[in-house]
C-alpha cells in the first residue's frame, strides 16, 4: 500500500513530523520531488534535527530510505546529512538512491546565486540552492542522472558540451569566471564514489515491495501552493508538490496510492516571495512567530523568519483538493493557545466581490481576507492525548476548520514531539 504525506500551503506546515511519526508502521519512505532547498525540523529520542534530502523515516531501524528518481540529488550535501544523524548515535540508516535520480551540479548553485544578484528587488526569494537551474537542465535535457556517472566516455564527452554552454554565460551574462571541464569531470567522480554504494533501480525495488504487501510512505516537500502548476506561479518551485505526482517521482503505479494525509498548519506561514492573503505584520506577527512550531517561525533551511498569517481557509481547501486528500493532519494547534480571539480567513474579497474560491496569481495579489473571529482557549493543551479532553474553545476552532475546507481532520498535533498527537 502506498500512502503519502504531503503540504496544504506554501510548506512549512510540520511534515517532518507527520511523516516520522507515520514511518513507525511503514517499511519504505520515499523522497520525490524537491532538493535541499526546503528542510523538515524533526524532534525525537535521538534529538532535534533538520533534514535537508533524506526521508524523515531514517530514524527507525526497519525502515529503508529512497531518494527517488524526481529529487534534485545534492550528492555532498546528501554525504553531511547522513554523517552528521550517524553522529549523534542515530543508527546507520539503509538508503537507496535511484539510478535515474539527477544531480545538482556545482555551477547549479552559482547560477541561483548569480540570477537572483541580476534580478536584484524583482528576485524570487530563493534559497540558493540550485533548484530551479537543475530543473530548468533537466527539461532542457542537458542534465545528469546519476547512472551517468558510471559511463566515463560519455561523461567526459557531456562535461565539454555542458562547460561550452554555461560559459557564455558566466562570460556575457553574469561576468563570473567560467568553469574548468577538467576540474568539473574530478569532481563528478568524486561525486560518484560517494554515491556508488547507494546507487540502485528503486522504481523495480518498489515494485517488488509492494507485491510482498509492504507499506510505502511517500514525503513531498513544500505544499500546493508551490506547485509549478497549480500554485502561485511564478512564485513557486520548480518541481510538482502534489501527491498524484510522488508515483511518477518514486516510480510506482499511480493507483497505488490509497491514502494522502495532507498536513496544514493551525495558521498560516510562509518563507519566500509571493500572494499571501491572510498574513500579519508587525507585533501581532512577531509573537505568533516566535511562539511558533519548536524554538520559533525560522526556515529550517534558512534560518529566515517566516511570513506569518491566521489560517486561510481558502487556500487551504485548495491546497487540500489538488493534493487529492484523504486525511488532514492539524498541526501546532498549542501554538494558539495564548490568543483571546483568533480570527480565521473565510473568503478572499476581490474587486468588491467575496469568493471561497482560490483564484489565479493575478487576481491573487487583488485579494483582501474576510476574517471571521473564533473565541480562543486560553490554556496550554500539550500532553493531552484525547479529542474530547481539549477545551471546548480548542475543538470548535477544529470543527469549524474542518466544515470550511471540507476535509476531515484525523490527526491534531498539540506540540513537537513525536506522540504529541491526538488521533480523531
Amino acid at each position: 500500500m502506498v500512502k503519502a504525506v504531503v503540504g496544504a500551503n506554501w510548506g512549512d506546515e510540520g511534515k517532518g513530523k507527520i511523516t516520522d511519526m507515520m514511518a513507525a508502521d511503514a517499511d519504505i519512505i520515499v523522497r520525490f520531488q524537491g532538493g535541499a532547498n526546503a528542510g523538515h525540523t524533526i524532534v525525537n529520542n535521538y534529538g532535534k534535527f533538520a533534514l535537508h534530502t533524506l526521508p524523515s523515516g531514517v530514524f527507525y531501524n526497519h525502515t529503508t530510505s529512497v531518494i527517488g528518481n524526481g529529487v534534485a540529488l545534492n550528492i555532498p550535501i546528501l554525504m553531511k546529512e547522513i554523517n552528521s544523524i550517524v553522529e549523534k548515535g542515530v543508527p546507520a540508516p539503509h538508503i537507496l538512491v535511484s539510478d535515474r535520480c539527477q544531480i545538482v551540479m556545482p555551477y547549479h548553485i552559482l547560477f541561483d546565486q548569480y540570477e537572483e544578484e541580476r534580478l536584484g528587488k524583482a528576485s524570487f526569494g530563493s534559497t540558493k540552492s540550485g533548484i530551479a537551474p537543475f530543473y530548468s537542465d533537466k527539461y532542457a535535457k542537458i542534465g545528469y542522472q546519476v547512472q551517468e556517472l558510471f559511463d566515463d566516455e560519455l561523461l567526459k564527452e557531456k562535461v565539454a558540451r555542458t562547460c561550452e554552454q554555461k560559459n557564455v554565460l558566466l562570460e556575457h551574462l553574469y561576468h563570473k569566471p567560467l568553469i574548468n571541464p577538467d576540474e568539473l569531470f574530478a569532481t563528478l567522480h568524486e561525486y560518484r564514489d560517494m554515491i556508488a554504494p547507494y546507487v540502485c533501480d528503486t522504481s523495480a525495488y518498489l515494485w517488488n515491495a509492494l507485491k510482498e504487501g509492504k507499506t510505502i510512505l511517500l514525503e513531498g516537500q513544500l505544499g500546493t501552493l508551490k506547485d509549478p502548476d497549480h500554485g502561485i506561479y511564478p512564485m513557486v518551485t520548480s518541481s510538482s508538490t502534489l501527491a498524484p505526482y510522488g508515483c511518477i517521482g518514486a516510480g510506482l503505479p499511480a493507483q497505488e496510492l490509497k491514502q494522502v494525509v495532507t498536513v496544514c498548519k493551525a495558521y498560516s506561514s510562509a518563507v519566500g516571495a509571493g500572494a499571501f492573503v491572510s498574513e500579519i505584520f508587525g507585533d501581532e506577527a512577531d509573537e505568533l512567530r516566535r511562539r511558533g512550531g519548536d524554538g520559533g517561525e525560522f526556515g529550517a533551511t534558512t534560518g529566515r523568519p517566516r511570513r506569518m498569517g491566521w489560517f486561510d481557509c481558502v487556500a487551504s481547501k485548495y491546497g487540500c483538493r489538488m493534493q487529492g486528500t484523504t486525511d488532514v493532519a492539524f498541526t501546532v494547534v498549542d501554538v494558539l493557545g495564548y490568543l483571546d480571539e483568533i480570527p480565521v480567513c473565510v473568503g478572499y474579497e476581490i474587486d468588491g466581490e467575496v469568493t471561497t474560491d482560490f483564484p489565479v496569481t493575478s487576481k491573487l495579489e487583488k485579494a483582501k481576507p474576510v476574517f471571521k473571529t473564533l473565541p480562543g482557549w486560553k490554556c496550554d493543551i500539550r500532553g493531552i492525548k484525547k479529542y474530547e479532553d481539549l477545551p471546548e474553545n480548542c475543538r470548535n476552532y477544529i470543527e469549524f476548520i474542518e466544515k470550511e475546507i471540507g476535509f476531515p481532520i484525523t490527526m491534531v498535533s498539540n506540540g513537537p514531539g513525536r506522540d504529541d498527537i491526538i488521533y480523531r
